[in-house]
């Protein structure tokens, strides 16, 4: 189970950081409308079985390794993709995407963007941090 949880946290890591370095940065480089339109697309293409799986997933896993585990470690990579990946998403990111299927002017994009990217990079670590803690984890049971 930590292994699984090690790999979930780092897919999610690698998920997350990809909107940080490219899809962002890609949206910033054409018109507010469009970079709306695409990032709407995107927030009805994630709600798919795969990623739902290996997020949800992943958080799932990641309680159940630390549990069964024991160790400081586990422990450290539930709180940190529990509270840091899981957790901000759908405090965080998810309302913010809501918002953004209901308005749509320049100044709200550029706020929106704003606002998003740095969580976005706090999810991406959280993340990265959870897949080492459990990776130690699995390394000392």
């Amino acid at each position: 189970m930590t292994i699984i949880a090690a790999l979930g946290c780092g897919l999610m890591a690698g998920v997350f950081l990809a909107f940080s370095a490219m899809v962002l940065p890609g949206l910033r480089r054409i018109g507010p409308a469009e970079a709306v339109a695409a990032m709407r697309a995107i927030n009805t293409a994630v709600v798919n079985p795969v990623f739902i799986t290996v997020f949800v997933g992943t958080a799932f896993a990641s309680v159940l390794a630390a549990a069964m585990g024991g160790t400081v470690a586990g422990w450290v990579g539930a709180a940190a993709y529990g509270v840091g990946g899981f957790g901000l998403t759908v405090a965080y990111h998810v309302p913010r995407n809501e918002r953004l299927e209901r308005a749509a002017s320049p100044e709200f994009w550029a706020r929106y963007v704003r606002e998003w990217v740095p969580a976005n990079h706090v999810r991406a670590f959280a993340s990265l941090v959870a897949a080492v803690a459990f990776t130690i984890a699995a390394v000392q049971a």
